[in-house]
């Protein structure tokens, strides 16, 4: 199958300092796939390089087939993937209903596109506080608005830097229920995560971040099979 995001020996700095040292990485059209690493070895590098936040040295980006790797933040964004950032940076004066709108549009002409209505029936606790500020949410009520932001973009893809980090354990479970219902969709999603046990029941495939490089690729299962020694990449 066609890669719908395709990586291939990207690069990039920060000033003087290399932070990716030639990462390949390919995402088909409604797979799951997750970067896993310490903390330092280039997940997040990776995600802005796609999205224009750090833009690429060297290397080919592509999305859909066609090239990304120059094109500033905004216009990867109408190419069609939505970013939920590190961090969530929810507009804190707006409320959660001016937040969800604010950005909403179909630009890739999905004949299902997500509204207002399918992101509160995704995360009810939107529509129960969608009067209030963004800067009055809890911590998990944020990170579901930064989802229902990015989705009613209608993306083809959804990328996600510290899906669950920081969260209760309740909530994250609603965040890792609402991410497999949309893989049920058919949307592809790149996420980020240190939760293992989930992102192993949900994603397609695993891609192992190390000293900038992809130290491993594969499934589930074959994260299981070498689980033991696959670790030794996760730990502290």
């Amino acid at each position: 199958m066609t890669a719908l995001l395709s990586l291939r020996g990207v690069t990039a700095h920060y000033g003087a300092s290399q932070a990716l040292f030639g990462i390949d990485l390919d995402i088909a059209p409604g797979e799951f796939v997750t970067l896993l690493g310490r903390n330092g070895m280039g997940k997040s590098t990776t995600v802005k390089a796609v999205m224009g936040l750090n833009p690429a040295s060297r290397g080919a980006i592509s999305f859909d087939g066609a090239d990304i790797s120059r094109l500033p933040s905004y216009k990867v964004a109408q190419c069609g993937i939505g970013l939920v950032p590190e961090g969530r940076h929810v507009f804190p004066n707006l409320s959660v209903r001016e937040n969800l709108v604010a950005t909403a549009h179909n630009r890739q002409g999905a004949a299902q596109p997500w509204t207002l209505e399918r992101v509160y029936a995704l995360f009810p606790r939107l529509s129960e506080r969608a009067k209030h500020l963004g800067s009055h949410l809890s911590g998990g009520e944020q990170q579901m608005l930064a989802i229902g932001r990015a989705l009613l973009t209608n993306p083809r893809l959804l990328i996600l830097d510290e899906a669950t980090e920081g969260l209760a354990p309740v909530v994250r479970e609603e965040i890792w229920a609402a991410l497999d219902t949309l893989k049920q969709t058919g949307l592809a999603v790149l996420c980020i995560d240190k939760n293992l046990e989930p992102l192993l029941a949900t994603a397609d495939r695993h891609a192992i971040v190390e000293k900038g490089r992809v130290a491993w690729t594969g499934t589930s299962r074959e994260f299981l099979d070498d689980e033991a020694r696959l670790l030794q990449y996760l730990g502290v």
